[in-house]
């Protein structure tokens, strides 16, 4: 027997299989224990079956586990209307006004038909705690420069109507309708100046602000102000972010995931002082963003990551889940800003982490990446797969395959043999309209 079956011998044998049963993720749950922050990634950003596995691991981790939060690979503005219908906004029917603000390309990432379900759950499982043990939602992604100047400059309109126009003026760039990406174009190019000196000022007057702004000590202040600090943050972030955007791809990944870090970190400062304990969260994001850069070809490039970064931090109160699969269907765009399609996912490559998971003959799986034996024969370069907003099955080896040790990147891995697309909210508004049952074979 040869080294390679052997090692799908030793992952049969060590594999715990999936059975779509309360009791699937047991001994993850253990294996987690006391870990303050668990990541839980994704192979694609259109995978049915990832969706739900993470709904259904944070559910207990909430329930068994006591975590106080859900941070997500989404912007902040649209994500925090989504947390205000959670803290008990609005009627529990009105999930649909919760989730419009989703409206940035790829919206099917978070306006899809698994979500929903857990969105409603946690609405309800909320509904029983008292205010300020209500599990929230937070995003931790910087696109929304526009949205997130807006926020700032409506919550100093309320409390200091002069800082407001302050702030108005310094955010002027990002208010009239010009997009954020053509703003670093003008300003690469020597067409515009940069207000990176603005958003800055902004920010700290926020912040040397703060005693006055919470000066009545309520519940409602501190979250309002937490709010548009979080904002301000992200703006200062963002306007570097769309200048680097044209400069280096490794520049602007590393702002992007330095933000995410930020942002989680302030985010658990919030929440130790809510709570008045240690603060504990799960994050959704991309496997790509949570797996161990270290531990892959991106660190040769220069570029770090959320998971690397927070590991730094937080050595072993750090827990983190990988996601693969196989084959099957995934939601994706061919460019960006195109449509969303159902499209095939090619099997995995010959040699890839991919095809090793799919000789093992099980439909679905969990793999303990810290069990010693495993670590040994998984700690070696082998191609993993990474499928995004966009999908290219032509370009596939160049487009989606990278570089990963698997054993250092993970602590766990969460197979599924073949994946179904989600389905986007905005396709089930036009079911009864068109046949989609073979663009979406799922179904709702």
């Amino acid at each position: 027997m040869n080294s390679y079956h052997k090692l799908v011998d030793i992952i049969s044998n060590k594999a715990t299989p999936l059975k779509n049963n309360p009791h699937d993720y047991d001994k993850l749950i253990d294996k987690i224990g006391d870990s303050r922050f668990v990541l839980l990634g994704e192979a694609t950003h259109g995978s049915h079956e990832f969706y739900q596995a993470r709904a259904d691991i944070t559910e207990r981790l909430i329930k068994e586990k006591g975590f106080m939060a859900i941070a997500i690979e989404g912007d902040f503005p649209d994500t925090y209307r989504v947390h205000n219908y959670l803290q008990g906004q609005g009627d529990q029917r009105e999930w649909e006004q919760a989730l419009s603000g989703f409206k940035r390309f790829p919206n099917w990432m978070w306006r899809n038909t698994t979500i929903l379900p857990f969105i409603t759950w946690l609405r309800q499982h909320n509904d029983d705690l008292p205010k300020k043990e209500k599990v929230g939602l937070y995003g931790l992604d910087l696109y929304s420069l526009q949205s997130s100047s807006k926020s700032v400059i409506r919550y100093l309109q309320q409390r200091d109507p002069e800082a407001a126009k302050r702030a108005k003026q310094r955010y002027s760039h990002f208010n009239h309708g010009t997009p954020a990406q053509t703003y670093g174009y003008l300003v690469n190019n020597g067409l515009r100046k940069s207000c990176a000196k603005e958003v800055d000022e902004q920010l700290l007057e926020l912040q040397c602000h703060s005693q006055r702004y919470l000066a009545s000590g309520s519940f409602i202040d501190k979250e309002r102000y937490f709010y548009a600090i979080q904002n301000a943050r992200l703006i200062k972030n963002a306007e570097r972010y769309y200048r680097a955007v044209f400069e280096s791809n490794v520049s602007s990944w590393n702002l992007r995931d330095h933000h995410m870090a930020e942002t989680f970190n302030a985010l658990a400062a919030h929440l130790a002082e809510r709570y008045n304990k240690p603060a504990k969260i799960v994050v959704w994001a991309h496997n790509s963003h949570l797996g161990d850069a270290r531990a892959t070809e991106m660190s040769e490039r220069g570029e770090v990551n959320l998971g690397q970064l927070l590991r730094e931090q937080y050595g072993a109160a750090v827990y983190s889940v990988g996601f693969s699969t196989y084959s099957g269907t995934v939601t994706a765009a061919s460019e960006w800003d195109c449509p969303p399609e159902c499209k095939e996912v090619k099997p995995g490559l010959p040699g890839s982490y991919e095809q090793l998971f799919h000789l093992v003959q099980q439909a679905s799986f969990i793999v303990d990446l810290d069990d010693p034996e495993l670590e040994k024969m998984l700690c070696y370069p082998r191609l993993q797969r990474a499928i995004g907003v966009i999908y290219s099955p032509g370009t596939e080896r160049s487009s989606h395959y990278y570089f990963s040790r698997l054993a250092y990147q993970f602590n766990s891995l969460i197979h599924f043999d073949e994946t179904t697309a989600v389905v986007p909210l905005e396709v089930t508004v036009n079911w009864e309209k068109e046949d989609l049952s073979e663009t979406y074979p799922s179904g709702i």
